[in-house]
């Protein structure tokens, strides 16, 4: 007996239809928090100190393009300030984004949407 292709052809349309709609959400919630940073941040709200050899800064500096984002750059490696503010900052690795002077290792949307968000 042979059996039937049926199924299989079902749980795979299902698999894709399941991964384009978690692409699509994903993103949307992309755009909203990029929407949202670009509108709180102001000129000097974010400070990128980023080393010239670091995939992650590339990556944030393109965030920061695609969605409009206000914010500056140094390199430790090329800048002697950025460098003093870079160990200052005792962190582990670039990026280091100064948000609002709130020191944030890393690179994430999220956290950079709530280091901008007034408090109170």
């Amino acid at each position: 007996m042979k059996a039937s292709r049926t199924p299989l052809l079902v749980l795979g349309a299902l698999v894709v239809a399941i991964t384009a709609a978690s692409t699509w959400w994903a993103g949307r919630q992309e755009a909203q928090v990029g929407a949202q940073v670009a509108a709180l941040a102001g000129p000097g709200d974010i400070r990128m100190l980023s080393s010239d050899t670091c995939g992650i800064c590339t990556m944030a500096r393109g965030w920061f393009q695609k969605h409009g984002v206000a914010y500056t750059e140094c390199s430790i490696e090329r800048d002697a300030a950025c460098k003093a503010d870079f160990e200052a900052s005792r962190s582990p690795g670039t990026p280091v984004l100064l948000v609002r002077r709130q020191v944030m290792v890393g690179f994430n949307p999220e956290r950079l949407l709530a280091g901008l968000r007034p408090r109170g």
